[in-house]
């Protein structure tokens, strides 16, 4: 990876407004599906993606929301894995040709099994059942999935029933389904234990789950299936394996696939976006945690300057695919993980031609201060091409120089020869 740096201090550069470009190009005609993303959790980033915010029927990976609302509560102490609840007529709302657990009014059942029963059985009535139970109703918990919705960000999201059952005004996105699966595992990695079981039973009721990929590859170990007529076939999927980097010796990646015509389809498209990704691309260091960027002046300060650390690594996802076309997904081998062009196979390249721009926000900094800054940004380009902006964001406390420090501030205003040279904004990347 190479790196050229510039800045342009107190500019306010932030190009967040423009479509990001697509770390690999893929010819969506060769992908049999109505919309699709594969997205990396470490980076943040979305590799490739066709209709990703086009509003459609989310079916069943709905229930991810009703999982991660339970899992909040649980979390919170407000419900417990172990808490029994009866259930009650609310079980009436499913219909019998919809998934179910079979609960009937007056049956006990505790909450783990109803997470079961939700994520590897897909059943309404499980839904229904942890909705009233944390909601009171289901229109109050219906409006806790609206509400937690926006606060991740799902802008083409309203739910209207916690099901997924096709009604107006019930729709979701492949790329908001990607932020909730990642919201899954981030903060709840539990879900897993769920959505990569391969059958459950309760009350004399098997079910095998509809995620067939668990059985085909051992990676997988999610997220969740769904199918109504009105949404095709769809599927969220992860996985997370083992990488030849030291920095992040495994990588997981998110795949959601909507509107496909079959449940091997869906499996098909989705488990081929993977391991293209998985093949032709990878994650490397843009920073590194504790590693200075940046040091600016501080003016009026008890210090003279401020240097800016981020807190954690941050990681980008850069193409190992070098081809002047785009890909098609119909020439890719899923057994070799290759593409394969009149019979010669395209290899992974081994060197990214990746930069890093960094433009500095601020000229300098004014004691006192408490709050976020937006320092600076850095501009990633890959062959050229720009693919992201990622702002560098630092919550800045600065305490206001003491009498003394003040006095001799305001000596040097009156004499300047007495000041010191102020060193100017530096970048350290």
């Amino acid at each position: 990876m190479k790196r050229f740096i510039s800045w342009f201090a107190g500019l306010g550069i932030l190009c967040s407004g423009f479509a990001h470009a697509a770390i690999l190009n893929i010819d969506p005609e060769s992908v049999p599906a109505a919309a699709w993303t594969i997205y990396d959790p470490q980076s943040g980033q979305t590799i490739a993606e066709y209709n990703s915010h086009a509003q459609r029927a989310p079916a069943s990976l709905t229930k991810m929301m009703v999982a991660y609302i339970t899992l909040q509560e649980i979390k919170a102490g407000k419900l417990k894995k172990t808490d029994v609840i009866t259930a009650n007529d609310v079980v009436h709302v499913v219909q019998p040709d919809e998934s179910q657990m079979f609960l009937r009014p007056g049956q006990q059942i505790t909450v783990d099994q109803l997470l079961t029963g939700l994520v590897v059985m897909s059943a309404n009535d499980a839904a229904v059942t942890l909705a009233q139970r944390i909601g009171g109703d289901l229109p109050h918990f219906v409006a806790r999935m609206n509400q937690e919705a926006k606060a991740l960000g799902m802008t083409d999201t309203h739910f209207t029933n916690p099901a997924g059952i096709t009604m107006d005004g019930h729709y979701s996105s492949a790329a908001d389904m990607a932020k909730l699966g990642n919201a899954l595992i981030q903060q709840f990695p539990d879900y897993l234990g769920y959505s990569k079981q391969t059958s459950y039973s309760w009350n004399g009721h098997p079910h095998h789950a509809t995620n067939i990929l668990l059985k085909q590859d051992p990676t997988v170990d999610g997220l969740k299936t769904g199918f109504t007529r009105a949404a095709g076939f769809n599927l969220a999927l992860t996985a997370k394996r083992l990488t030849m980097n030291p920095n992040l010796p495994e990588r997981r990646l998110i795949v959601v696939v909507l509107g496909t015509t079959s449940p091997v389809m869906r499996a098909e498209v989705a488990h081929r976006l993977m391991n293209l990704a998985y093949s032709y691309t990878r994650d490397e260091v843009m920073v590194k945690a504790q590693q200075p960027i940046a040091i600016l002046p501080v003016m009026n300060g008890k210090i003279r300057s401020y240097q800016v650390v981020p807190q954690s690594t941050q990681f980008m996802t850069t193409s190992l695919y070098n081809q002047p076309i785009n890909i098609d997904m119909r020439s890719f081998n899923n057994n070799s993980g290759r593409l394969v062009y009149n019979g010669q196979s395209i290899e992974p390249v081994n060197e990214t031609k990746t930069q890093i721009q960094v433009n500095l926000n601020q000229k300098q900094l004014t004691a006192p201060l408490n709050q976020n800054v937006h320092i600076a940004t850095l501009k990633v380009y890959q062959n050229g091409q720009w693919l992201e902006d990622i702002p560098v964001l630092s919550h800045v406390q600065l305490e206001y120089a003491n009498i003394f420090q003040r006095f001799w501030h305001w000596l040097c205003q009156l004499l300047p020869f007495l000041a010191e040279k102020v060193i100017p904004a530096k970048i350290l990347l």
